[in-house]
């Protein structure tokens, strides 16, 4: 058994990562490794990931580690190094040992679907269609060419996603037709909005379309030009963004030639009061969530917390193979951990947002910043105070381009041929900031 007791690592980054678990702070060593790691030196870095394992209760990734640490890296030990770090939720950790093991073994299919694994979970889709590329000889057409063309989708290169689909043959395999629809309704989407959206590297409602099926209504005004592209990071959500994301709902319903005869309700609270709002706005019936209920507009305010409500993982679950005329509409959608439900239309993307009945933060009277005690309200008095809030777009610090309703209306209309019909892919947010896992 290899001692790691008196070895300590040397190179800074490490080091640091070494120093925050002397106090016992494994999540710290880990933000330490979080960016940064491809180029740090193997040994060290699987002395750190040993420790930090063992101190987790990671048996598989400990051992993988010790064995990486202890010896020359081979390509069999950089490749179980890799694969735990991917099953323990640490894939950025696995790309330099088994970029390391295909250099080693370029013939190897199944150190590159590993390393193409962890390329997708980190958002490094490009990476992923440069690795498949350089070892296009050896390709299956299942799984390696459609993860090609998956992955030249996310990546935004469209020309090379449609060259190899058209060589890609329908799989043999029953477990690979899914996942070959949705391939196909991403494609069939982007030649739908083609006309209507420039699908550049800033075209965040165009991608959300492509990628997921869900029509985004609104664009965060902060930060577009430094990557977010209207994204949210952290929200505290208002009555006024509420209402206007209803609006625009409204007018999307409108221009597919939507017709809703009811609001279904949501068991949680959050979209309760939201749908409720959404029911007056559109002078329809609201009632409670039903999964056969034909031709009904079904309001979440944010997904990820429906799971967390009164048979919210049985209405997920429903929500899936959404009956015909079901409209899923989410308000608020969770772009770096997106729900396991993908919604048909979204007011706004976020990563973590508070609503406006939540407790929020502000400022106290001494300065120091405090959260506020949540609105206790009825429901019903809740959504009478969206309905009555002021709808005018936020104009935001000036970086974002003008979105108006216009323009959402010409992109739903050019998109009504495949909007609603097509399987929904449960993926993050595409993009250059993207992050999703497929398979």
């Amino acid at each position: 058994m290899f001692s790691r007791r008196n070895r300590r690592p040397k190179t800074p980054e490490l080091l640091q990562a070494w120093q925050a678990l002397d106090e016992g702070d494994v999540p710290g060593a880990l933000r330490q490794l979080r960016h940064g790691t491809d180029d740090l030196p193997l040994d060290e870095l699987a002395l750190v990931v040993a420790r930090a394992a063992e101190s987790a209760g990671f048996d598989d990734l400990r051992v993988a580690s010790e064995a990486l640490a202890g010896r020359a890296p081979k390509a069999p030990v950089l490749y179980d190094f890799g694969y735990a770090c991917i099953e323990r939720g640490v894939p950025h950790l696995a790309i330099p040992a088994l970029r390391e093991a295909l250099r080693q073994a370029p013939d190897a299919a199944g150190i590159l679907r590993e390393l193409v694994a962890a390329y997708e979970r980190e958002g490094r889709h490009r990476e992923a269609v440069d690795a498949l590329v350089a070892h296009e000889s050896g390709l299956l057409d299942w799984p390696d060419r459609y993860l090609l063309v998956f992955n030249a989708v996310m990546a935004g290169d469209l020309a090379l996603a449609r060259r190899h689909d058209a060589r890609l043959p329908d799989p043999q395999e029953a477990m690979w037709l899914p996942a070959r629809a949705r391939q196909r309704a991403m494609l069939e989407r982007a030649a739908g909005v083609a006309e209507a959206s420039p699908l550049d590297t800033t075209d965040l409602r165009g991608w959300q379309y492509v990628i997921g099926g869900t029509v985004l209504t609104t664009l965060s005004p902060y930060g577009f030009d430094a990557g977010m592209t209207g994204r949210y990071a952290w929200l505290q959500d208002t009555h006024d963004q509420c209402l206007r994301g209803l609006v625009r709902l409204k007018a999307v319903l409108d221009a597919a030639g939507a017709d809703p005869t009811s609001v279904s309700l949501l068991p949680d609270r959050d979209s309760r009061i939201l749908g409720l709002a959404a029911a007056r706005l559109l002078d329809l019936p609201a009632q409670p969530f039903a999964p056969d209920r034909e031709d009904t507009l079904v309001v979440a305010y944010d997904l990820t917390k429906v799971a967390d409500a009164e048979q919210g993982p049985e209405t997920l679950d429903r929500l899936h193979e959404r009956t015909p005329g079901q409209i899923l509409h989410e308000h608020a959608s969770n772009w770096t951990d997106p729900p396991v439900v993908t919604a048909d239309s979204a007011t706004l993307l976020h990563q973590s947002a508070t609503a406006p009945w939540e407790g929020q933060l502000r400022a106290g009277e001494d300065g120091d910043v405090e959260r506020g005690a949540p609105d206790g309200r009825p429901e019903e008095e809740i959504a009478a105070d969206i309905l009555a809030a002021d709808a005018t777009p936020d104009e935001g610090d000036g970086s974002a381009p003008a979105d108006p309703v216009g323009g959402l209306t010409d992109f739903v209309s050019a998109v009504r041929d495949t909007w609603l019909r097509a399987d929904r892919a449960g993926l993050s947010s595409a993009g250059p900031v993207s992050s999703s896992r497929f398979l």
